[in-house]
């Protein structure tokens, strides 16, 4: 026996009556209130409102766009710095040739995590030669002239060991009180070709060819600025400006936007640390910080999990004035 054979007379199949439904429902004119509506003109006037308030607010509020600073500005602005920085990485006691270490070299620091060497396992990843790769190499790309080809060549045939002597000479000459930084106020004295190198670098810096020949990427774009940040680093140029701006390591550096308050706050909890003992005087602060943001996060993650952290929001009931009214249309049920 089938389903309509069963089903009592003038009943209708449940499917049969949603069609009827649905057509009595569309015949049936809508008896409320009707107005037009124009979706593209609702659009075109919040895109419209929006972008004018975003002009207007930026104008009004934005950051200042700091200029970059570059090694063609940074020997202009202070040649004095700059040929002392030269010096520096000639002579082998640059910070980015003898303090950092890994990973650009192998010759700096050790930033340890309790037993654990981290700086160290990392290895040197980017390799950088301070006095090839910021001095050396980019003069041997100048156009030759007899007194910078035999300046080259005395340097490239001394020892190591006499190549820093010669460095250190100099530098120690120019941090003199007679010299007081200023090249053409050195006493004479033992210090090989370095003069004439730093003063060619100068020359090729202040006239812009540095600073690409030291990032050595030979395209149109540069996007790999390292080495000439590090460079850049090794002289108090660049320190200088960040001074000025509030980004120095102990003015909360990177959380700092230039000229503008609060800056980056995200980055509060990061830089934080570096402002407190024992992270502010450890010579492993950057592994300590690390270490503890690591633990931290962690935290952050596990906090679903962990007993008496999770029923905070229970005993703390913040929700509830929040959403008041919720709770005020809905009362808890009396047990």
């Amino acid at each position: 026996m089938t389903t309509e054979q069963t089903r009592p007379a003038g009943s209708r199949s449940p499917l049969r009556q949603h069609s009827v439904a649905a057509d009595d429902f569309a015949a049936r004119p809508w008896p409320g209130a009707g107005r037009e509506y124009d979706l593209v003109m609702e659009f075109v006037v919040a895109v419209l409102v929006v972008g004018a308030l975003v002009v207007g607010l930026a104008a009004v509020f934005s950051s200042p766009d700091e200029k970059s600073l570059t090694v063609k500005a940074w020997a202009q602005a202070t040649p004095n710095d700059f040929v002392a920085t030269a010096a520096s990485e000639l002579a082998g006691t640059s910070v980015s040739e003898s303090e950092l270490g890994r990973p650009y070299n192998s010759t700096g620091g050790n930033q340890k995590l309790g037993p654990l060497g981290l700086q160290k396992a990392a290895g040197v990843r980017i390799p950088v030669d301070s006095v090839n790769d910021f001095v050396i190499t980019p003069l041997s790309s100048l156009p030759a002239t007899p007194e910078l080809s035999a300046a080259l060549a005395s340097w490239k045939a001394a020892p190591a060991a006499q190549q820093q002597k010669w460095g250190g000479a100099y530098s120690d000459a120019l941090a003199s009180k007679a010299a007081g930084g200023n090249p053409a106020k050195v006493a004479a004295g033992d210090y090989g070709p370095v003069p004439v190198l730093t003063a060619s670098l100068l020359a090729m810096a202040q006239g812009g060819g540095l600073q690409a020949v030291i990032q050595g990427e030979g395209g149109f774009y540069n996007t790999d600025y390292t080495k000439s940040v590090l460079f850049l680093a090794d002289g108090t140029y660049l320190e200088d400006h960040a001074v000025a701006e509030h980004l120095g390591g102990d003015q909360w550096g990177m959380m700092n936007e230039t000229q503008s308050y609060p800056g980056q706050s995200w980055m509060w909890l990061y830089s934080f640390w570096y402002q407190i003992e024992p992270f502010k005087s450890s010579p492993n602060a950057d592994a300590l910080v690390w270490g503890l943001m690591m633990i931290l996060s962690l935290g952050l993650l596990l906090i679903p999990f962990l007993p008496g952290i999770r029923s905070l929001p229970r005993w703390i009931p913040i929700h509830r004035l929040i959403w008041r009214d919720y709770y005020r249309a809905h009362p808890r049920p009396q047990r």
